[in-house]
């Protein structure tokens, strides 16, 4: 005898499909759907591979043969039937292709990258070329007004630079006077005086010995501003510079040639021997075995290469050589022009760790005039590094003989017609001593 209630017997459960249930009927939420490829079962059709439907009260299961549901029109679709699992096609996961998580990372866009690339460094490099700009710009030692000089001739094509090398010794310790052999004299005089004329034949430098015999003009005091008329009183070149400064100088140069000058540069020792170490020393092929206890000069002939205090020695020399003065005018000009050659070289100009210490060292020893600018500035060096490049000529100003005075004449003749060819930026034909 059965003591169980009835449904609930171990052996007679009646038609119940599974435990828990109290329907006779399966329980069609826990029957895993079946999927089924070809034509769906009609009905009353065997259910699988042709079998009897089962038996016991099964119902027949949804087919899944066009991605259908549990019948026609309900819309579901499992995916099962194109291998599509869990909706993505090929199987990739949830969301398919489109799907940010799986998505292939794209090619690169060089196109994009150089262009970027390409205005970073565009960018970088104005930046630095302004900041560079205006930090030199604001080295410039513009002390000198040109527009108080009086009387001047009229400006002539191209430009006229008037390079000074001072024998100015402010700034420097008694030790270092004494290893650049300068001695300690007072104030400032003038060792070395040159004119450099630019224009469209190429670069042209005179140089203005310092012993040339000038007449003094009238002028007004840099200073003081008083006008001092002229007396007629002739003396060295150099004695101007001495009297008051760059301005009676450029003032003396104009009236004795008739030649309008566009801008003053002036270097003293220091700087001059600082710019030649900043940029590593610079090559120069003496012709003769120079000593000279006065400059401290001590050379052997042939190639080599002077440091800042040899080059100062080398262009400051005059008693052992022959032609004294106009010897080292040559001296000088072969040097600046060397000088200017070794600044413009690549090795220069692209390595930064030379290029600011040579700048930093030029522009902080230069003394110029207030119009003169870094462009005026660079077109001079360029001009320099053309007249030893043979783009233009160097020469001394032409010389007569002495006066009576002992000083250095002029060739009257010759001057004039050097002016005229400079003023009127035609390719010069004079030659000088």
């Amino acid at each position: 005898m059965n003591d169980w209630p009835e449904g609930f017997s171990g052996d007679n459960r009646g038609n119940r499909y599974g435990r828990g249930s109290s329907s006779a009927q399966p329980e069609s939420a826990r029957v895993m759907r079946q999927v089924r490829r070809g034509p769906a079962a009609s009905p009353g059709q065997a259910g699988y591979g042709g079998a009897p439907p089962y038996q016991g009260g099964v119902p027949q299961q949804p087919s899944y043969v066009d991605g259908g549901g549990y019948g026609p029109g309900d819309g579901y679709d499992s995916g099962y039937n194109t291998g599509q699992v869990y909706g993505s096609a090929g199987g990739r996961g949830p969301g398919g292709p489109g799907d940010g998580m799986y998505e292939p990372r794209p090619a690169p866009n060089w196109r994009r990258r150089i262009k970027v690339t390409a205005i970073t460094l565009v960018t970088l490099l104005v930046v630095t070329s302004v900041g560079t700009y205006f930090w030199a710009d604001s080295k410039l030692n513009r002390d000198v007004d040109l527009s108080k000089v009086i009387d001047r001739p009229e400006a002539g094509e191209g430009t006229n630079y008037l390079i000074v090398g001072s024998d100015s010794r402010e700034g420097m310790s008694a030790e270092e006077k004494k290893k650049l052999h300068t001695g300690s004299a007072e104030g400032k005089r003038t060792d070395s005086m040159m004119i450099l004329h630019t224009g469209s034949n190429g670069p042209t430098l005179v140089s203005l010995p310092r012993d040339s015999n000038v007449t003094i003009p009238s002028y007004k005091g840099s200073d003081s501003g008083k006008l001092y008329p002229a007396t007629g009183r002739q003396t060295k070149l150099n004695a101007a510079y001495a009297e008051d400064g760059p301005e009676l100088l450029v003032r003396t140069v104009e009236a004795n040639t008739g030649l309008h000058i566009d801008h003053y540069v002036e270097i003293g020792f220091a700087g001059f021997a600082n710019i030649v170490d900043a940029v590593g020393g610079v090559e120069m092929d003496i012709p003769q075995d120079i000593k000279d206890t006065k400059s401290g000069a001590d050379f052997k002939k042939g190639k080599q290469t002077l440091n800042g205090d040899q080059a100062l020695a080398f262009v400051r020399t005059r008693y052992a050589l022959a032609g004294s003065d106009l010897d080292r005018t040559k001296n000088q000009q072969k040097f600046l022009s060397a000088l200017a050659n070794q600044v413009a070289t690549p090795s220069t100009v692209l390595n930064p760790f030379k290029l600011y210490p040579t700048m930093g060292a030029g522009l902080d020893s230069l003394v110029v005039d207030k119009d003169m600018g870094l462009f005026d500035l660079a077109s001079m060096f360029w001009a320099m590094k053309g007249v030893s490049g043979g783009d233009g000529k160097s020469m001394n100003m032409p010389i007569a003989g002495n006066s009576a005075n002992g000083n250095l004449q002029w060739d009257t003749a010759k001057v004039k017609t050097l002016v005229n060819q400079l003023k009127n930026d035609e390719t010069v034909t004079v030659s000088g001593n």
